[in-house]
């Protein structure tokens, strides 16, 4: 469970605004996903839904935020899509992301770590996938706040 995956972006925006992008539905709807239920609270849901009408399958239906201080991180559980479901879904604990904001000037630096990966094949396809969604993620996030 060593394998890591990091990603940061430079957003031009302070780290409320950066905070919110991971924490309101609004937001989320336009860089992440096609419905987001989101309660930003410890405890609270972050449920994501790429097809709303199959909720169970590619979503993260039942997964919750673990941690988070406003403004600074978010923590909160993950569910692999539809092909990785039947070894990543039915664990726990769940993979398990981490997003940091570091205000900077007159940006915000956010730095993602998606971990929990195990050591076998079918992991390691899991997480090369994810490595490359969340490179594909954070374009649009990047092309979604730097454009306003």
């Amino acid at each position: 469970m060593d394998k890591i995956i990091f990603r940061s972006a430079r957003l031009k925006c302070d780290a409320k605004k950066a905070f919110e992008m991971f924490t309101v539905n609004e937001h989320l709807e336009k860089w992440l996903t096609e419905v987001a239920d989101v309660e930003p609270k410890a405890g609270g849901k972050f449920e994501l839904f790429w097809n709303p009408k199959d909720r169970e399958n590619d979503s993260t239906v039942g997964c919750k935020i673990l941690a988070l201080q406003t403004n600074e991180f978010l923590c909160f559980e993950w569910k692999g899509p539809k092909q990785f479901k039947h070894f990543m879904n039915e664990r726990r604990p769940l993979t398990n992301v981490v997003v940091f904001f570091i205000p900077r000037e007159e940006e915000t630096e956010v730095y993602l770590l998606h971990s929990g990966w195990e050591n076998t094949r079918e992991w390691e396809e899991a997480r090369q996938w994810f490595d490359k969604s969340w490179a594909m993620a954070f374009a649009e996030l990047q092309k979604y706040v730097n454009k306003k």
